[in-house]
């Protein structure tokens, strides 16, 4: 028996599948490979540099900030040393104020002045600084023992070198008898002769008139040496400079014993170019001076300082303030 040839389909289902397949592989292998083209890769690299720029941004912005932090963190810090004086000191202090008020108040105006106290610089008070201290009347040359106490704002330049460091006690105490006759004031700067800051985060800046700061300004003076060159100029130069305003009654005190500068002449021109008079007549801030003896040891005085006592004497004169030499270590 014969038997029937089997027609074969070509176009079957299992061959419609095969095919079928085959394009899917295809197609998935130009999916894949447009993915990765190098128009993507460099799209996605320029994305990553951005970011990494707003991230580098935001980095320096946060460096910033915490730099500004750090520097508001000193202030406190000072601020909070300075508070932790014990009841027996404030105690002490007020002691102390209450016994010169009680000597203002019960002896004549017309004194007699110790040679080794400031003089008066007849610079009237203004009326801010009267509503200041409405209950406490003054001298009629308005100061307290010579020193005046008229100012809104005063400036320290002292001399730093060795040889002021041979007597720093008699120095930080004549700074604290200035400071104790000026209740009230709108700021201070305490600078050396070469125009150092005591305190740098306020340099160029008034340091607030705090009683923490003030005990802090006392504090620092136990242990403050920059480095000076014995030339008072530059520090008074750069007070008048930086500190001067319209409108504000300034008076700088400059303690020192030497002056290894150049010319006298040439300092004190430098000083008046600067330090200019107004059409009345007044100069933009007053300069007082205190000058301490070189030693206490006795012998001839060196010719630096009598430099300086002779360029002080002649620049108080002509700032319209007061020149006094020390002559021992009671003054």
């Amino acid at each position: 028996m014969k038997r029937k040839n089997r027609e074969i389909e070509a176009f079957s289902l299992s061959f419609l599948d095969v095919i079928s397949c085959g394009f899917g592989a295809i197609i998935l292998l130009l999916v894949l490979s447009k993915m990765y083209e190098p128009v993507v890769i460099e799209k996605t690299e320029e994305d990553l540099r951005q970011l990494i720029a707003l991230l580098q941004e935001e980095l320096f912005d946060i460096q910033g900030q915490s730099e500004i932090v750090t520097r508001d963190l000193k202030t406190v810090r000072l601020e909070t040393s300075a508070t932790k004086m014990t009841l027996a000191q404030l105690q002490r202090e007020l002691n102390t104020i209450q016994g010169q008020y009680d000597l203002i108040m019960s002896e004549s105006p017309d004194l007699d002045i110790d040679e080794g106290q400031l003089r008066s610089a007849r610079q009237r008070l203004t009326e801010e600084m009267r509503r200041l201290r409405p209950n406490f009347e003054r001298a009629p040359d308005d100061s307290i023992g010579g020193i005046p106490v008229d100012s809104e704002y005063i400036i320290f330049v002292i001399d730093t070198s060795g040889s002021m460091q041979a007597k720093w006690g008699l120095v930080e105490r004549k700074l604290s008898e200035v400071l104790n006759v000026y209740p009230t004031v709108k700021g201070l700067q305490i600078m050396n002769d070469n125009g150092r800051f005591m305190f740098e985060q306020y340099g160029r800046n008034w340091i607030p008139d705090t009683p923490q700061l003030r005990q802090a300004i006392k504090n620092q003076m136990r242990h403050w040496a920059p480095f000076s060159d014995s030339d008072p100029s530059d520090g008074i130069a750069y007070a008048i400079r930086t500190f001067w305003a319209p409108g504000k009654k300034i008076s700088i005190y400059v303690f020192g014993d030497e002056f290894q500068g150049g010319s006298m002449e040439a300092t004190l021109r430098e000083i008046d170019s600067i330090n200019v008079e107004d059409e009345d007549g007044n100069r933009l801030v007053r300069i007082h001076a205190v000058g301490f003896p070189y030693s206490f040891g006795g012998g001839s005085i060196p010719k630096s300082s009598q430099r300086f006592a002779g360029l002080m004497r002649l620049m108080c004169e002509r700032n319209g303030g007061t020149f006094v030499g020390l002559t021992d270590r009671g003054r």
